[in-house]
């Protein structure tokens, strides 16, 4: 579980593309402090496990449905990535209720520069648009994020100074792909409010 408050920016050291999956080292020392084998980080939003750790780097084996349900399949080495540990219990949660399992890629449409902020323009897959309501939560590349504007097939977001230095949206372009959670609240709310299905009938 994550919160969306990006805690480093990291880079790929190296990328190993196997048959049907890929193994990434990443950088990040902060993030790999104190890490364990099988710990959790996050990774542009993605949650993947540790399978080597050392020198402030961390190996991780990303395997063929994450390649496809996220945008780390187009990491290659130098690629410049967000980084998050799971949140501790007793902790304040600074964002929201993130898991890392990425619902969909978005890709950045448009940017609007302003003296204090940046509006930045997201398309939407439409499968994900009913989630994404104005001043309801998203992650995009494991950043929690307010909605601004919501509508059928893309949406905005409102980056502070913080944001755009910390983390890779500061450096995305048009056109560069995203990776998108949506609120599991409202996935969960969705499933108890439709019909339920005939298997469950007592």
């Amino acid at each position: 579980m994550f919160t969306g408050i990006v805690e480093e920016l990291g880079e790929v050291t190296a990328v190993e593309k196997l048959a049907d999956a890929s193994r990434f080292r990443l950088r990040g020392p902060l993030v790999t402090e104190g890490a364990k084998h099988g710990d959790s980080i996050a990774v542009n939003g993605v949650c993947l496990t540790v399978v080597e750790h050392g020198d402030g780097e961390f190996t991780a084996d990303v395997m063929a449905e994450t390649l496809h349900r996220s945008s780390l399949g187009a990491l290659d080495i130098g690629s410049r990535v967000n980084l998050e540990r799971p949140m501790a219990v007793g902790e304040r949660l600074g964002g929201h209720i993130v898991q890392g399992h990425v619902d969909g890629t978005g890709t950045v449409l448009d940017r609007t520069p302003s003296e204090n902020w940046e509006i930045v323009k997201i398309a939407l897959p439409a499968h994900l648009a009913r989630y994404v309501v104005e001043k309801g939560s998203i992650t995009v590349d494991g950043v929690s994020l307010t909605v601004v504007e919501a509508a059928d097939d893309w949406f905005t977001v409102s980056l502070i100074p913080t944001t755009l230095a910390l983390t890779t949206l500061g450096i995305k372009k048009s056109g560069d792909p995203v990776n998108l959670e949506v609120d599991v609240i409202a996935k969960y709310v969705e499933r108890l409010l439709g019909p339920t299905p005939k298997g469950n009938v007592k």
